[in-house]
């Protein structure tokens, strides 16, 4: 949230699309300090990923998203899940959680007010509250709130690479061991992907580990991606050659952005996302028009090109 509200609402106004997405809120990208540099989240990067054009709307444009029921979803479950480790060990509870979800929800309608109208009716918004009931209490299937004490919650990451580039971004959970390893762990309300999509899914934990590694010095021991959707756990162990792939990506990412914003050429990807997309209508594969660009602001200072291996610690 990412992909997305979570500390949710206080940043959607600052960065369209945070209330989009097809399972659950896309990763906030607001910092309170942006870098002055070029700087990257993982939601965007997996935004130009998924689709060039996409990210020209959200980023260049910064066209507006509507909310949907299951980007809301995500939000109000990520938001439960966080104040639930505020009561004591023994009282985090399946029944707790689900007291939560009502206060949480009238929270998140007084910060977003366009929220109260996803419904037609009250019988609807019954329903679609069930649902969040229904994925808290799946969490507690997969993992006992009671034997954990989260390090940091909604924990806001910024790493400077030797290339220049940030890395930026909101991490749902990171719990750090009297060993000191360090466990990842963000809340996913769709359902676990396939094996052959497990590595896209993975992409933001190597970006979050990455980061932490860049800033801490050390590899993260574990990246825990915890669906709610079908009640899945996945888990990746990362190691130092993984991180510096990532490193890589990340860097090619940016200076493909980079030649996109100098050239103008932000052409669209079509694909199975495109169904959850609130742009088609301005989209070419649709038969849209984009709209025209804005006028070009400074650009941003060229990356460094860092000497294979490892970059320095910043």
């Amino acid at each position: 949230m990412s992909d997305t509200l979570a500390e949710p609402v206080a940043r959607a106004a600052a960065e369209p699309g945070a209330l989009a997405g097809p399972d659950g809120p896309l990763e906030p990208d607001g910092l309170a300090e942006q870098p002055a540099g070029p700087s990257l989240s993982p939601s965007r990067a997996a935004d130009f990923m998924t689709c060039p054009l996409l990210y020209r709307f959200r980023v260049i444009d910064r066209l507006p998203e509507p909310p949907s029921p299951a980007a809301a979803r995500g939000t109000l479950v990520h938001a439960v899940l966080e104040r639930l480790f505020d009561e004591p060990a023994d009282a985090r509870t399946p029944a707790a959680a689900r007291t939560l979800l009502p206060g949480q929800w009238d929270r998140l309608v007084a910060e977003v007010p366009a929220l109260a109208e996803l419904f037609d009716d009250a019988t609807e918004q019954v329903a679609w509250l069930d649902e969040a009931a229904l994925m808290l209490d799946r969490y507690f299937t997969l993992e006992d709130p009671t034997r954990i004490e989260p390090s940091y919650r909604e924990m806001s990451v910024q790493a400077l690479l030797a290339s220049g580039l940030t890395l930026r971004g909101y991490i749902d959970r990171l719990d750090i061991a009297p060993t000191g390893e360090i466990r990842i762990v963000d809340y996913k309300t769709g359902l676990a992907p396939r094996e052959e999509y497990e590595a896209r899914a993975l992409f933001q934990m190597k970006f979050y580990a990455l980061a932490l590694w860049r800033t801490r010095g050390a590899i993260p021991r574990l990246l825990q991606l915890v669906y709610l959707g079908n009640g899945e756990l996945v888990r990746y162990a990362p190691d130092e050659a993984d991180l510096l792939a990532t490193e890589r990506k990340v860097n090619a990412l940016w200076q493909a952005i980079d030649r996109a914003t100098t050239s103008g050429d932000w052409r669209p990807r079509p694909g199975r996302l495109c169904e959850w997309c609130s742009y088609q209508a301005l989209c070419p594969a649709y038969g849209g028009t984009p709209p025209p660009l804005p006028a070009p602001s400074l650009p941003a200072p060229p990356l460094a090109t860092p000497l294979a291996g490892a970059p320095t610690l910043p």
